[in-house]
């Protein structure tokens, strides 16, 4: 899963920060953390970096540009806010976003030297951010209310359809006077005041260092409900970053490079085990591979040998299958089974009763047993012969030859009414 690191850059004289990882939905990937930059660049090793500039730093526009891209609209950005800006504008750096449905354009404005500084500080520790948004631009909107974020002395203010803004004052009185959410009082003779309806989001401290304030506010608000923030403002930020498409400040000179370099350094050593794993499985399987082999070598030099005994006058060819269809055959065969069995009856039975006879080799076909005999003369295979015939079968000695001191001979049994086979 693609982790970011949601980093908040130290305002001017901190060098603390915190920080949130979150995933894909934005959603927190674990719990907000505060530290050094040090910390938080090892923490987000190997996640994608998004800093959060301060509010009070950035300056959030929306003007009517002209139709355009790239650098042509890039040029026209700074004299369509000429006169909302105090400084020289080659002393500013303009971002534009992506231009909404109404018209308008999103426009971030920042001092140059400032973005410089931001990322050299970031750099030192080894953070390159993706992207450096305005934590203002990531305050969610609520179609039915103003939303307001206070954070020590800043107040946020976004109202339905319009671009955030940021007070920095003290009292809470005056910021929220000057941006016009609540009537100004010193004021007699201004027009009255719509009250508005409102949400606070701020931390349990903030609110416990200001709700003095607000008590005698309630009533130039037509409602005034408040969220506590149990866990910091980062969480309640996060949630927009798919959302809110929040302008990014990295554009044009200070647009993210891409570094495989550093890529690759970041992850060669994963690779590198991943290559190791790989070896170890194939190696593995080769060795299984190789004593599967073995074994079937094995088994079919078994097969062959039985072959050999069960079926000595036919050709070895695929003795496997040979003797799958030769076993087939006397399956289908109704009578082939019983009248096999009960010729090895008769014929074990009548080899019991004869000294020094036995079977070499035996063979079955089509209800007639083909065998082997070795018997110590011709007088006992005639003997066998007649043994056999006693039991209902018929037993016809084919061939007989002398050996060691015996005789062999090929005897074939037919159960009654078999046709003889040559």
């Amino acid at each position: 899963m693609a982790l970011t690191l949601l980093l908040r850059i130290p305002p001017p004289g901190r060098t603390d920060t915190e920080w949130l990882l979150v995933d894909e939905a934005g959603a927190p990937a674990g719990p907000r953390q505060r530290g050094s930059l040090e910390i938080a660049a090892a923490v987000g090793a190997s996640a994608r970096i998004i800093a959060l500039a301060p509010a009070t730093q950035v300056l959030l526009a929306q003007p009517d540009l002209p139709p355009g891209s790239g650098v042509k609209l890039a040029r026209a950005v700074p004299f369509a806010l000429e006169e909302q800006l105090t400084e020289d504008i080659d002393q500013l750096v303009f971002a534009v976003g992506k231009r909404r449905a109404s018209g308008g354009t999103p426009v971030a404005v920042v001092s140059r030297e400032l973005l410089q500084s931001w990322l050299q500080r970031l750099r030192e520790v080894g953070i390159e951010p993706a992207a450096i948004y305005p934590d203002l631009s990531l305050i969610p909107e609520n179609p039915a209310q103003t939303v307001l974020w206070l954070e020590h002395d800043c107040l946020a203010v976004r109202r339905p359809g319009v671009l955030p803004f940021v007070v920095e004052l003290t009292p809470v009185s005056e910021a929220l006077s000057v941006a016009g959410v609540i009537a100004d009082g010193a004021d007699p003779g201004a027009e009255p005041k719509v009250p508005e309806s409102a949400v606070l989001y701020l931390t349990r401290e903030d609110w416990v260092r200001v709700q003095d304030e607000f008590e005698p506010l309630i009533d130039k608000f037509e409602s005034l409900k408040i969220q506590l923030l149990a866990d910091g403002p980062l969480p309640w930020l996060a949630r927009e970053l798919l959302a809110a498409a929040p302008v990014n400040l990295l554009q044009g000179e200070f647009a993210a490079d891409t570094d495989y370099g550093a890529r690759w350094r970041l992850w060669r050593v994963p690779a590198a085990l991943a290559v190791v794993l790989l070896g170890v499985h194939v190696g593995a399987q080769a060795l299984q591979i190789h004593a599967a082999n073995k074994r079937t070598a094995e088994l079919d030099g078994e097969i062959s040998e039985v072959f050999k005994s069960a079926m000595p006058s036919e050709a070895m060819q695929d003795p496997r299958r040979q003797m799958q269809s030769r076993l087939e055959r006397i399956r289908k065969s109704a009578a082939g089974p019983q009248v096999f069995l009960r010729t090895l009856q008769a014929v074990s039975g009548a080899v019991a009763t004869l000294p020094k006879t036995s079977i070499d080799a035996l063979s079955y076909h089509e209800s007639t047993v083909n065998m082997k005999v070795t018997a110590p003369s011709v007088d006992v295979l005639s003997q066998l012969s007649q043994a056999i015939g006693r039991q209902g079968w018929a037993a016809e000695i084919q061939s007989s030859t002398p050996a060691g001191g015996g005789v062999e001979a090929q005897l074939q049994i037919r159960a009654p009414g078999a046709r003889k086979h040559p």
